[in-house]
């Protein structure tokens, strides 16, 4: 299994570490960490700690984008990001003791269309080398609401979408493999309550520390972490997409097992991206999907 992962508005992730956020307040931060980061960026780190090869491209440009190359690499991440003039956005996660996460995320750089023709171009190639394409995160200025439904469209293989929003509805209709909203994604892109309704073959559904839903076209089971987990949530939903990809040739159920373990034992890991693998390990089999009797 290749994987390859995209990050159309990738970024550079700062975590500060505080003992509690108090607005209109000075906060001293006990812990800083820099590192390349957007949705597929998480999801490349992952799989390659699960041993699945992956390539990470997507969008980077300016000296922030120089700064992601080089961690990626430092990181071992194999890497073909596509270079544009704009700069590359950062995030902010403000992450207290008690593992409640703030997130301040900027827009990300304005994105020209000899780019995005450019980029096209390249995705195609990289895509032809790969098994499954994992389409994550928010859209930089620039490009319109229907840009992942071009990258569906474009894969000659199955594609996990992760997006939110008009990125999502527009990017479902074209028929990915999988798409992987939280409870309120789902409802923002569309009012019927079959996700498989926006057209994707199936959906892996978040509902935070209640577990996740997949909807497949053979059943829809329901699990749930095997305890009430704290820690940093921000990567929890690129870890059940990690996840998916790595089990992809298991039944659907036991892919879903992989999804809230890994999900969970992200929540556990003080930085987006990495996983506490004793956790996983001793937990993956407490995970017990369920069947949900259909109305």
């Amino acid at each position: 299994m290749r994987a390859l992962t995209v990050t159309l508005n990738a970024a550079l992730d700062v975590t500060y570490r505080v003992g509690a956020l108090v607005p209109g307040d000075t906060h001293r931060v006990s812990g800083v960490a820099v590192r390349a980061g957007g949705k597929g960026v998480n999801v490349a780190r992952m799989l390659l700690a699960l041993g699945v090869p992956v390539l990470a491209t997507g969008l980077a440009g300016g000296p922030a984008g120089a700064v992601l190359r080089e961690d990626l690499s430092r990181s071992g991440v194999p890497q073909a990001m596509f270079p544009i003039a704009g700069e590359t956005r950062r995030t902010v996660a403000v992450v207290t003791g008690s593992g409640q996460a703030t997130l301040f995320a900027e827009p990300g750089p304005v994105v020209t269309p000899g780019e995005w023709a450019g980029f096209l171009g390249h995705y195609s190639e990289l895509a032809a080398n790969a098994d499954v394409v994992v389409l994550s995160g928010s859209l930089p200025q620039g490009l319109a609401d229907d840009a992942y439904a071009t990258l569906v469209r474009a894969a000659a293989v199955p594609v996990v979408l992760d997006a939110d929003g008009p990125a999502l509805a527009f990017g479902a209709a074209a028929g990915p493999a999988v798409i992987t909203p939280n409870r309120s994604e789902l409802a923002a892109a569309s009012e019927v309550d079959d996700p498989l309704a926006l057209g994707a073959a199936a959906a892996l559904v978040s509902d935070g520390a209640r577990g996740m839903t997949a909807h497949t076209a053979g059943g829809v089971w329901s699990a749930a972490p095997p305890e009430v987990i704290t820690g940093n949530p921000t990567g929890a939903g690129d870890a059940a997409v990690a996840a998916l990809v790595a089990a992809w040739h298991l039944p659907w159920p036991e892919r879903l097992a992989e999804a809230v373990a890994l999900s969970a034992a992200a929540v556990r890991a003080p930085l987006a991206g990495d996983f506490d693998r004793a956790f996983y390990d001793q937990h993956r089999a407490d995970v017990t999907p369920r069947p949900v009797p259909e109305d």
